[in-house]
């Protein structure tokens, strides 16, 4: 049996997408540019780069663009070198664009096993631009190719009244409730986005019996103090710069693309984490970053029994994904952790410091040019 070693969350610079979701935090900030992920580095490299033995083991890797993820043709090399190099890799996408399922449902029986699809349920633009049927129709074909599969639905206050119209359908069509996440503002101290409060906000929507959304509502808003083996268990990778850091806010410790030769070299963020909360917790904290923690596994958070008598995940990603990176690593000991503590601080002073200095060099640009 696969046990997962390290959990990698690769960003994928495509900043456009098909959609305009009013809840989407980039599309809201203005961050789309239109740029469509194109691969300067090679399928072979990137590939290299991550491979099962320079990472210590089998993977799992996700694959997010800051937009639509399969807008870029390039995704689909890139999953079919991972595939082969023995990870499990997900791809968050808004099941739109069927010629990219169609190119991937040729893709060998063995590695589709080890394939697992996030449909975002964005349910009004899906109905806007008529899309529904292709929504489904595009799940549907990678269910029958072999790949694993969850349905997830961003709550908003005005999809409310259509909340009747998505379980009927989505039953329907699919055999179970979609899950449900919470939408988030992207500001200080990362809130719910909405007019109700958290508590109500959940009480509207836990009529979908989502386990994610119940695992989500626990830990948002509670400050991580735990020592986090975010950095060493898992890492968030930039797969165009090759910028691999602890978390999202977390320091850089390495690029990939560079002394491909030699192993990375992991360190974890310990009892320092800058986030208000850990709002993506429903990944790195159900996977075990924080080992202490009793959590659900991440294939209990996304996965269904239908309907129809069978399941969204297949056997062998539903074994993968109900691993704790744990049962694959070392805890250190208490004098261990009192040095990644110290020495964290100690470079996080130093990278505040080059991130003001940079920053004032932009402003300064910024100034002399106008003038």
């Amino acid at each position: 049996m696969d046990r997962i070693k390290r959990f990698i969350d690769c960003y994928i610079p495509t900043e456009t997408c098909n959609f305009r979701c009013h809840y989407c935090y980039i599309y809201n900030f203005g961050k789309f540019n239109n740029k469509i992920f194109k691969l300067t580095h090679s399928v072979e490299e990137i590939k290299e780069a991550l491979s099962v033995k320079r990472l210590g083991g089998k993977c799992l890797i996700n694959l997010c663009a800051g937009g639509e993820t399969l807008l870029s043709p390039d995704v689909i090399p890139v999953t079919k070198a991972l595939l082969e190099e023995g990870h499990y890799v997900m791809i968050v996408t808004n099941g739109s664009i069927k010629k990219r399922f169609e190119e991937i449902s040729e893709l060998k029986p063995e590695l589709l096993k080890h394939l697992f699809f996030k449909f975002s349920y964005h349910y009004l633009e899906l109905k806007r631009l008529g899309l529904l049927d292709t929504f489904f129709d595009n799940i549907k074909m990678m269910k029958k190719a072999g790949a694993s599969f969850t349905v997830e639905i961003t709550p908003n206050d005005e999809l409310e009244k259509y909340i009747d119209e998505i379980k009927k359908i989505t039953i329907k069509e699919l055999g179970a409730l979609p899950h449900c996440t919470i939408a988030r503002k992207d500001v200080k101290n990362i809130p719910v986005m909405s007019k109700h409060s958290l508590k109500e906000y959940v009480n509207i929507w836990s009529q979908f019996d989502s386990k994610l959304l119940e695992f989500k509502n626990e830990i948002f808003n509670v400050k991580r103090k735990e020592f986090c083996y975010a950095g060493d268990w898992s890492c968030y990778l930039n797969l165009e710069t090759g910028s691999l850091k602890q978390c999202y806010h977390g320091l850089i410790i390495g690029n990939i693309y560079e002394n491909m030769d030699k192993p990375i070299k992991f360190r974890p963020i310990g009892s320092n984490c800058k986030e208000a909360h850990c709002y993506n917790g429903h990944v790195w904290l159900s996977l075990g970053d924080i080992p202490e923690l009793n959590t659900p596994t991440y294939e209990q958070l996304r996965n269904r029994k239908t309907e129809f008598g069978d399941e969204w995940i297949n056997e062998e990603m539903k074994s993968f994904m109900g691993c704790k990176l744990r049962d694959s690593n070392n805890e250190l000991s208490i004098d261990e952790k009192k040095k990644v503590n110290k020495l964290f601080k100690k470079d996080y002073r130093k990278y505040n410091i080059s991130r003001i200095k940079n920053k004032m060099k932009r402003i300064i640009k910024k100034r002399f040019r106008k003038e």
